[in-house]
């Protein structure tokens, strides 16, 4: 059997009930029928037979309590948090939403409505088979955040967490995560069809802070994973953070007997991820509504104007393109900035505008190919100068020698670029030919006039 379904299969094994380590006799009839001794569990605190005992040392180190629901018990965690605090301006909310979720209820305009979501799961993959063994949601509250925990002390117990979060659920209809619209609410939501007894929640509206997070500080980070948005955004620094590869495995460890003590950092790492998330949606909130005002960074303005030109809304797309070509771009953004801002103003009507847009940025870049080429279709279509065009056009194919010579672009790149120039250079000599046949024939018939 190869590595890789044996691996499958100890995790597998690793969420069937664990056996207790030291039981004999009456303790081992919890997996044998024989019954249990009622001295024996009113002296064992917190006793229950599938529950790995490394449990009881958890919810002492973490300070949680058990709490029940009719179909069982859960470890429950609460934290509050001085910060950060809900958005102040509905204005500026408002705005926001209408380019981050057009459409939506009317209750995602109201903070108080919204339930930050984030799980620890046994898998990183997804899937019917992986768990959410712990589920995180937090909500703001005097002034700060509560931040609350469900943990599965054993996989039995999953029918209790699915229902305290959809009691949660129920209260705030407006479901907040990071990432969570492809991952964590879709795993969920297979782990509620799964038990066949309790109905998934169904969230009002549900805001996902990833992709808006992309557009605008992708190019700026690098990367925008939420530890790295808290670092280069919030200039907060995780202090004792856990590697999420490594949950799973931590999870497995003490399903199997393992020391509960790993744990305890996935526990802040969640908490974590839940205050990074939220801190992260308020800067998103109030950037998107505010740019002209709350945007500090070049990069900033460029991408809520990139947000703005998709949703449509060109007037102050363009505003914040050009401020921020200003604010002085990073070459790549620079010139993306730059077509952009000429597709609008092409689109609205300045093609001289335009025409000096493409003029400032044609050159040996995808930005620079397609300004080559919209100058020569501006000149040979709409000012009606062939010459022009076909001047533009033997410069770009100069250009493109210039770059294949220096291996900056891929060979089937360069076969495309330079069969769409040559093709267009044809026929824009051919027009020239008629053109100066068509002249020299005009002067002949005015010749001949005069001499009769």
């Amino acid at each position: 059997m190869s590595a890789q379904p044996q691996d499958k299969l100890a995790r597998l094994a690793a969420l069937r009930p664990a056996k207790k380590r030291g039981e004999s006799g009456a303790e081992a009839g919890a997996e044998t029928g024989a019954p249990i001794r009622e001295e024996e569990r009113a002296t064992r605190r917190g006793y229950a037979p599938e529950i790995p005992e490394g449990a009881e040392r958890l919810a002492e180190i973490l300070a949680a309590r058990v709490e029940r629901t009719k179909y069982g018990e859960h470890l429950s965690v609460r934290r509050w948090y001085s910060e950060p605090g809900e958005p102040e301006d509905a204005e500026i909310s408002r705005n926001a939403l209408r380019l981050l979720a057009p459409g939506a209820a009317e209750e995602t305009l109201d903070p108080r409505e919204w339930l930050f979501l984030d799980t620890e799961t046994t898998g990183l993959a997804g899937g019917t088979g992986t768990y959410a063994f712990l589920i995180g949601i937090a909500w703001w509250d005097a002034g700060g955040l509560e931040v609350e925990q469900f943990f599965m002390r054993e996989h039995s117990e999953e029918h209790s967490v699915l229902a305290a979060l959809a009691e949660r659920m129920a209260e705030r209809r407006v479901l907040v995560t990071f990432n969570g619209k492809a991952f964590d609410w879709p795993l969920l939501d297979t782990r509620y069809r799964m038990t066949r007894k309790i109905r998934a929640p169904e969230p009002r509206a549900h805001l996902d802070f990833l992709h808006p997070a992309r557009n605008l500080w992708r190019m700026r980070l690098g990367s925008v994973r939420l530890a790295d948005l808290e670092r280069g955004i919030l200039g907060w620094r995780r202090e004792g953070d856990c590697f999420s590869e490594l949950i799973p495995q931590y999870y497995f460890d003490y399903l199997r007997g393992g020391a509960p003590e790993p744990l305890v950092p996935v526990f802040s790492h969640n908490q974590m991820d839940l205050r990074g998330l939220a801190a992260i949606a308020t800067r998103v909130m109030a950037l998107v509504g505010d740019a002209e005002n709350r945007g500090t960074h070049a990069l900033d303005l460029f991408g809520v104007s990139r947000i703005c030109e998709r949703r449509g809304e060109s007037a102050r797309a363009k505003k914040l393109y050009s401020r921020s070509l200003e604010a002085e771009l990073p070459p790549e953004a620079d010139r993306a900035a730059r077509r952009s801002l000429a597709r609008l103003a092409k689109r609205g009507g300045d093609l001289a505008g335009a025409v000096k847009l493409w003029e400032s940025m044609a050159g040996d870049t995808p930005e620079g190919w397609e300004a080559y080429q919209q100058l020569a279709i501006h000149y040979e279509h709409r000012a009606k100068d062939p010459g022009r065009a076909r001047g533009i056009v033997k410069k770009a194919l100069g250009e493109l020698r210039r770059a294949n010579r220096l291996g900056t672009m891929g060979a089937a790149a360069y076969r495309a670029r330079r069969e769409a120039f040559e093709h267009r250079l044809e026929r824009l000599e051919k027009k020239a030919g008629r053109g100066l046949l068509e002249g020299m024939e005009a002067e002949s018939r005015a010749a001949a006039s005069e001499s009769n």
